[in-house]
């Protein structure tokens, strides 16, 4: 047996929705023979320790803890998983083993920490459970993890609806479970307009087994959340969801826009997209707004910025994207923001977003005026220590 088939195929299944993730776990572990599930409670956190579970279609085979790791849940996870999943593999008891997240935990960190060991693992899916009927309310819902009792970590400072966002664009596979609510057509709009690169599996119908094991690409999923070439939604009207894709070349007067944070964020339960200032015209700001909370960072330089010599080190994901749309004076400098909501408000949406946008005249002001700008965004992009 060559060693890529003595490799323990790993799925890792994640989600804030509760009963949705019990239900594909439980799918795979009765559909799928030789199945094992490993779960690590990160709610125990509190009290110096993690607790794990390990359990097949008998039941339980195994529990234990393992203690904190600076204090922190989730980075004793991060110490105790990969261990465990070696040991399993070693066994070679099983044909596939399902690595169940604790609610708040996102599938991004922990994919790439079981991807990194390829001698004894082979990640071959990741999947996010989800209620349908939930996506709104916890798309809403801006109180922190904390506040929820959520959190990961003492300084984990995220909200619900940030964590489901990210929990729900990264992986290649939806596993949808309905709960107590009936799911509608505008819930299941919504979903599939926020998640274009994903495939939406109904638990129980005996596909989501064979989906989760045909592979996983690590390096093309972060592509994919990347700024600078995420896979953002597309324009729709469907059931009364709206999502409305905004691209333009000019760039944004930092005054004008920071002023009208407050509406941008408050007109969609979802906004996503890269954008440029005019007083920073070399640096990539990505925007990222849930539950009324606004993320905004700076992801680097455009590549117009860059020298010619640097163009080799930057992925060719990245390259790609760029040339789709390449500007003969701004190069891939450019706004793409989407809103996704039911019930857009299209019409002041877009007024007030080309607002925002430099003047006719501030635009043939050029670059080194533009740079004169007030700098509204310093206390966001460049905070105090």
């Amino acid at each position: 047996m060559s060693p890529a088939e003595r490799r323990l195929p790993v799925v890792i299944v994640g989600g804030l929705c509760e009963g949705a993730r019990r239900a594909a776990v439980g799918d795979l572990l009765h559909s799928v023979p030789g199945t094992v599930v490993l779960h690590h409670d990160l709610s125990s956190g509190s009290e110096s320790s993690v607790h794990r579970t390990i359990r097949d279609n008998t039941g339980p085979v195994d529990s234990g803890h393992t203690p904190l790791v600076n204090d922190c849940a989730c980075c004793a996870l991060r110490e105790d998983l990969v261990p465990e999943l070696v040991r399993l593999a070693d066994a070679g008891t099983y044909r596939l083993a399902v690595v169940e997240l604790w609610d708040s935990v996102e599938p991004q960190a922990m994919a790439a920490v079981v991807a990194a060991e390829s001698e004894s693992l082979e990640l071959t899916g990741v999947a996010t459970a989800v209620d349908p009927a939930l996506v709104l309310p916890y798309l809403s819902n801006g109180d922190d993890l904390a506040e929820a009792g959520l959190a990961a970590a003492p300084a984990d400072q995220r909200t619900v609806a940030d964590t489901f966002a990210r929990q729900i664009e990264y992986p290649t596979v939806l596993a949808l479970a309905p709960g107590d609510e009936t799911a509608d057509d505008a819930d299941l709009a919504l979903l599939a307009q926020l998640t274009p690169a994903a495939q939406r599996l109904w638990v129980g119908e005996g596909i989501l087994g064979p989906a989760l094991m045909a592979g996983f690409d690590v390096e093309a999923a972060a592509a994919r959340q990347h700024p600078a070439c995420a896979l953002l939604p597309q324009e729709a009207d469907e059931h009364g969801v709206d999502t409305l894709v905004w691209r333009r070349e000019r760039p944004f007067h930092p005054g004008r826009l920071h002023a009208a944070l407050e509406d941008l964020v408050c007109a969609a339960a979802r906004i996503r997209g890269r954008f440029w200032l005019a007083d920073r015209p070399d640096t990539l700001l990505s925007w990222d707004a849930a539950g009324g909370a606004l993320c905004v960072e700076s992801a680097g330089p455009w590549l117009a910025a860059l020298p010619d010599a640097a163009w080799e080190m930057v992925p060719a994901e990245r390259r790609v994207a760029a040339s789709l749309d390449w500007h003969p004076e701004h190069g891939d400098r450019c706004q793409h923001l989407t809103f996704t909501c039911p019930g857009l408000d299209r019409d002041n949406l877009l007024a007030l977003l080309d607002s925002c946008l430099l003047t006719d005249a501030e635009y043939a002001a050029g670059p080194q005026s533009w740079r004169e700008l007030s700098h509204a965004f310093d206390e966001l992009l460049d905070p105090v220590a």
